[in-house]
């Protein structure tokens, strides 16, 4: 029996005529498909059409302005910059205009803030240098017997020493090198306790050829404050004759420590590179201390820099900080405003000091200029030489000779006030080792 059969006429029919009614939609849905596919494969061909069109225009285009896509961009982008740059000179203006009006109230406040963050708590050692005694016996020792230690020990050193009433070593010098080796000899002395002639030139001796040793030290303590590492080991050690240099009578590392400090805290307040800003500081005055070639300190510093390879921005630090040539970036003008804070301020440099290491150089030099002369010092501000012959050169009947050469030299190239008083001594001596029993 099939599915109409239990329906009444009525109903078979309505369900009949909703049966054909699906029947015809699905064949519209499916003409309305084949029509929107048709439509869809038309339209892609007409936006293929469409590019094709729009690459001939533009090759047209092109041709006609002469210009490529990329040359037109680039005309495009130039008119907005200059529309942009027209907007940004005035905002400029306007804003440096507002800027002048707080300038100086806020560069001095930058200024004065970096001056009192480089306050260092360092004392320049000018001429003398102290060493404690543990007791009172240990300065009979220095003296010696008749004075011959002593004696023996200014000799070697050509530093003099100064006795008091209490257990502290003078040792005078302007010659802050001699000075160093002279501290370091009698501190190894006092340690070994035993002090005699024959010692205390054996001791010097090795302490002054221990030099490079203490120079590189010196240089590595400055460094380390600083905080700048992984410098050659030949510029460490030059730098360590900072310790013992002096400019105008202040301290080539009491400066050095100074400005750099004044230099880094202007470099944070501005934006500028710190570590150009460190670099350009500690080594700006690197040429004071070469003293093996012809130049001024600027030309040297600056050639020693190209030879270890320094940063180019290092080395305009240091070949514009006395402005011999026009500043080219912001590092070497901090360089240079830090460098005339710390040498220009109250107290920070004494000239008189400079003229005597000066005036002592120049003394030594001239009497060192006789080949007959093994070695000279200069004491008291230039005012007394003590002047060491070669024995095996100068017999004793000529040694009053000699002394008269020297003073007529003295008195004809020396520049000094008052008098100079020379003295020249001749020593022998003989060693000899007993065999070990």
């Amino acid at each position: 029996m099939g599915i109409f059969d239990s329906l009444l006429p009525k109903d078979a029919q309505k369900l009949a005529a909703k049966i054909a009614e699906l029947e015809r939609k699905e064949g519209a849905l499916g003409e309305r498909e084949k029509l929107l596919k048709g439509r869809q494969e038309e339209l892609a061909r007409t936006r293929v059409e469409i590019e094709e069109v729009r690459k001939k225009e533009i090759n047209k285009l092109e041709k006609i302005a002469k210009l490529t896509r990329e040359e037109a961009q680039k005309l495009l982008l130039e008119a907005t910059e200059k529309k942009l740059a027209e907007d940004l000179a005035r905002k400029i203006k306007e804003t440096e205009e507002e800027i002048k009006t707080h300038a100086d109230e806020k560069a001095k406040a930058i200024l004065v803030d970096a001056i009192q963050h480089g306050v260092t708590d360092w004392v320049a050692e000018y001429t003398v240098s102290t060493v404690h005694l543990p007791d009172e016996e240990m300065k009979g020792r220095i003296i010696g017997r008749e004075g011959r230690n002593i004696r023996t020990f200014e000799r070697a050193t050509g530093v003099e020493i100064e006795l008091d009433e209490t257990n502290d070593v003078h040792l005078s010098s302007f010659d802050a090198i001699r000075r160093e080796i002279a501290k370091r000899a009698l501190e190894k002395l006092i340690r070994d306790r035993r002090i005699q002639p024959a010692r205390i030139e054996e001791i010097v001796e090795k302490t002054r050829q221990e030099i490079d040793k203490i120079l590189f030290e010196e240089g590595e303590k400055l460094c380390h404050v600083l905080e700048v590492y992984r410098l050659h080991p030949d510029l460490v050690k030059l730098l360590g004759r900072y310790k013992f240099r002096y400019s105008y009578g202040q301290n080539m590392i009491v400066h050095t420590l100074e400005e750099t400090k004044i230099g880094v805290q202007l470099a944070w307040e501005l934006g500028a590179n710190v570590n150009i800003v460190r670099l350009g500081c500690l080594l700006h005055d690197i040429g004071k201390v070469v003293t093996e070639e012809e130049g001024t300190h600027v030309q040297l510093g600056v050639e020693l820099a190209k030879k270890y390879r320094l940063p180019e921005e290092v080395i305009a630090c240091i070949s514009e900080h006395h402005e011999d040539v026009p500043f080219s970036l912001v590092e070497s003008r901090i360089v240079w405003i830090a460098d005339a804070a710390s040498g220009s301020r109250p107290g920070a440099r004494y000239e008189p000091h400079e003229e005597y290491v000066k005036r002592m150089e120049q003394i030594e030099k001239i009497v060192k200029g006789f080949k007959e002369v093994q070695e000279a010092f200069a004491y008291q501000a230039g005012r007394y030489v003590m002047v060491m012959v070669k024995p095996e050169e100068v017999p004793d009947d000529q040694l009053t000779v000699l002394l008269s050469r020297i003073t007529q030299k003295l008195e004809e190239e020396a520049s000094y006030a008052g008098q100079i008083k020379v003295s020249c001594i001749r020593e022998t001596q003989a060693t000899q080792v007993t065999k070990a029993k």
